[in-house]
């Protein structure tokens, strides 16, 4: 049987701010805008996680869906949510806390709890607004 992708969906809510400490307030502004306002701003980000393999001969999964929640929600979302990335989540230390970072180490943390499981990473899509979102292939370019 062919490769199959399957992708489950999260969401949460943190705050950041875009800011090098090592620039001017004049180069922050002119660089990152609104997104480095001092006191912070939050998104209600989605998180799409793709998963892909064979599905499995006995269940027809790729993998299960109610396990892959449950390790998305304990290792990523339980992390993330109402947090400040900035200040409250460790991997994200010494960091820039910008969308494309955060989606790079979303794919880091879940890929040893996918692949025991089973699945094989396949994407990360993080959407920040309506209107911004990243998609992250492990480093592989997908086209």
């Amino acid at each position: 049987m062919s490769t199959t992708y399957i992708t489950r969906r999260e969401s949460f809510n943190a705050a950041h701010k875009l800011w090098r400490s090592d620039w001017s307030e004049e180069k922050n502004w002119e660089v990152f805008g609104k997104c480095a306002n001092h006191n912070w701003h939050g998104h209600n980000f989605e998180l799409w996680v793709t998963v892909k393999g064979t599905p499995n001969k006995d269940t027809g999964f790729v993998i299960n869906l109610k396990l892959l929640s449950h390790l998305i929600k304990m290792h990523v979302i339980e992390v993330l949510d109402h947090k400040n990335l900035n200040l409250d989540v460790s991997f994200l230390s010494g960091k820039m806390a910008s969308t494309e970072i955060l989606a790079k180490e979303i794919w880091d943390i879940l890929t040893p709890h996918v692949k025991e499981n089973g699945g094989e990473l396949a994407k990360i899509k993080l959407v920040e607004t309506e209107n911004n979102f990243v998609e992250y292939y492990g480093g592989k370019d997908p086209f």
